[in-house]
């Protein structure tokens, strides 16, 4: 039986192209889209220089061809260049994919065949991801970002913009947009702009308030703020911020504060596990940075039982079905939150 092939890396994806190295096909599948778009823009930019991509760039969608149109595409020769590229937009409504096997037996050489295929991923049971890696192609699978991930994604891609941006931004990043990386780049983009708009005094960080004022977290009180003031068992100001959540539902809806406070609970009982309680050890076990562990952790290991975070975290679930009208004809969300917050505190 073959070994299989190591998974092939985003990065070195980009590497291999940047060095001019292209696979005569590309299967770019799976359910985060940003990755897809990223790698075939990267692949077409770098395959072809402007003037050639009028006659020797050829994109078609997946609902409007066949599989043998596309073969045929493929085994064309560029005008006027070195190569020719033929992008798959919507490969997922490409009926018949499997018919692919007859051009992987000999693939057009001077082609780059690139399938975009969303939300969906080929059957790795079958033969055809098998054969394309044979016949020297890629088959990428772009997944989902776990919560855990994206504040490594959020640094990475500043740090690739060289504009710095502070921890707790970073975790509000994180918590706020979630794991829509489209809509993850085109925020972190304008917080880029907004950093770099100081011509006196060159690029500024990224901080909580730069964020509250430009990606549209309240900056008097928010879902972070409330998590630092349970953390410490600051009972005034957690009332204080329930009070205007109460009064600001369309900003602060009981549905967006919920997920919030389950994860830093979830991830508060996970903290009793860790077999190193310093920082760093709480860090790397919980997969967050340090400035979040000392500033969120930490605190609530003081305040809170493990049984305690236990009964928490099934209130916050009980609390959830009730925000959603089951045994709950006539309490009010504001009113929900304040029952929850005070279990939380008390």
């Amino acid at each position: 039986m073959a070994a299989k092939q190591p998974a092939i890396s985003y990065e070195s994806l980009l590497r291999e192209a940047s060095a001019g190295n292209f696979r005569p096909v590309y299967y770019l599948m799976g359910e985060e889209s940003y990755y897809i778009d990223r790698i075939s823009d990267y692949l077409v930019d770098h395959a072809l220089q402007e003037d050639e991509k009028a006659f020797n760039l050829l994109t078609v969608f997946g609902i409007d061809t066949t599989i043998d149109a596309v073969m045929d595409t493929a085994r064309g020769y560029p005008m006027g260049a070195q190569r020719l590229v033929v992008c798959v937009k919507e490969a997922q409504n490409l009926k018949d994919i499997d018919l692919l096997e007859q051009y992987l037996k000999q693939p057009q050489p001077s082609t780059v065949l690139i399938f975009c295929h969303k939300n969906g991923a080929l059957d790795r049971r079958k033969k055809l991801p098998s054969l394309i890696q044979k016949a020297g192609g890629v088959v990428f699978e772009s997944a989902k970002l776990r919560d855990y991930q994206l504040p490594s994604f959020i640094q990475d891609y500043m740090r690739r913009k060289r504009v710095p941006i502070e921890p707790q931004a970073v975790a509000m990043m994180a918590d706020y947009v979630g794991a829509d990386l489209n809509r993850m780049a085109g925020e972190l983009d304008k917080l880029c702009i907004v950093a770099g708009n100081s011509p006196s005094q060159g690029v500024k960080p990224v901080t909580a308030d730069v964020i509250a004022a430009h990606i549209g977290i309240s900056k008097e009180y928010n879902v972070f703020e409330l998590q630092d003031a349970l953390a410490t068992k600051n009972v005034a100001k957690t009332m204080e911020i329930a009070n205007y959540f109460d009064k600001n539902q369309k900003a602060n809806p009981i549905q967006k504060t919920l997920p919030t406070l389950f994860r830093f609970f979830s991830n508060l009982m996970m903290a009793y596990y860790s077999p190193d309680k310093s920082e760093q050890g709480l860090a790397a076990w919980l997969s967050m940075s340090t400035w979040q562990v000392r500033n969120n952790v930490a605190p609530a290991l003081r305040n809170y039982s493990g049984m305690k975070v236990m009964q928490i975290l099934s209130e916050i679930r009980r609390t959830d079905a009730r925000s959603k009208g089951v045994g709950n004809p006539f309490i009010s969300s504001g009113d929900l939150m304040r029952e929850l917050l005070f279990f939380i505190l008390h």
